[in-house]
């Protein structure tokens, strides 16, 4: 049985416990991260530890380990080359008592695991728009996703892999990812800001479209422009960027992935075989 990491040991899985007056458990009071691997390398590093931080310290925590330890970590928790992840979670940890107040003195819970991740539809996905339910600092990456958990949960009960959230008139991201449309060639994706996470593969997919020649734009996405995209995708860690291909029972361009879609497809496949065969930095 693989390994995982709890406040400083390496157990398996089943044997990792942690107290039911954990913040996490109470009140959902910690953030979380999730990383991912291949040839054994961890994808972007820096970047996910530096929005660890922010996270972090947008709940009012301190990192609880530095980079290196961090890097040690994950290091020990890698299982082969295979593609995989790293899920990390920091919590305030466990109090004397429940009390919504946050503890003067409290030692935080940290824990992470890997975890293959799983293969990617090519052939394009269904979303369904629905309204943005969520709290107002949606750019930190808190454990409290019970609304996310909500909206997901619909657009799968509506024959959907992912919901697309409206708020105040525009599409912001997804339950669980991040948003780009393509408009008249261009590549338009939110700016960031506290209506939506700030996602590692969303930066990445932003930087790989302007050095490969993709006219691209941080800019609000009315819901009519969404409705009327020649191409909607949806990024993430784990499952990269998918193509949506029919949206609330319409569909997306030609019902296919689209030009743009494969052209960053085949983009960013490239660069992560850079990674798997150490021609790239992480």
């Amino acid at each position: 049985m693989a390994l995982v990491y709890l406040n400083g040991e390496y157990l398996p899985l089943d044997q990792a416990k942690v107290s039911v007056l954990d913040r996490g458990f109470l009140f959902g009071d910690g953030v979380y991260e999730v990383i991912p691997v291949y040839g054994g390398q961890p994808f972007r590093l820096q970047e996910h530890l530096r929005r660890l931080g922010q996270s972090l310290a947008g709940i009012r925590m301190a990192q609880p380990l530095s980079d290196g330890e961090w890097a040690a970590i994950f290091e020990r928790l890698i299982d082969g080359p295979g593609d995989q992840y790293i899920y990390l979670q920091v919590t305030r940890g466990a109090a004397d008592k429940r009390d919504h107040a946050i503890p003067a003195q409290i030692t935080p819970t940290v824990f992470a695991m890997g975890s293959p991740i799983a293969p990617i539809p090519l052939d394009g996905i269904r979303a369904v728009t629905l309204d943005d339910i969520r709290w107002q600092c949606c750019h930190i990456k808190a454990t409290t996703l019970l609304a996310n958990v909500l909206l997901r949960q619909d657009a799968v009960e509506r024959g959907a892999a992912e919901a697309i959230l409206v708020r105040d008139g525009c599409a912001t991201e997804g339950a669980a990812s991040n948003l780009f449309i393509v408009q008249d060639g261009s590549v338009i994706t939110p700016p960031k800001g506290h209506a939506i996470l700030p996602g590692i593969t969303r930066d990445l997919v932003l930087e790989l479209a302007q050095q490969h020649g993709l006219a691209t734009e941080e800019r609000r996405i009315r819901l009519e422009e969404l409705q009327k995209a020649e191409e909607i995708w949806l990024t993430s860690s784990t499952r990269e960027v998918l193509a949506v291909t029919e949206l609330d029972g319409a569909k997306v361009g030609d019902g296919q992935p689209g030009p743009v879609w494969r052209r960053i497809q085949e983009i960013y496949q490239a660069y992560k075989q850079g990674l798997r065969e150490g021609t790239r930095s992480a």
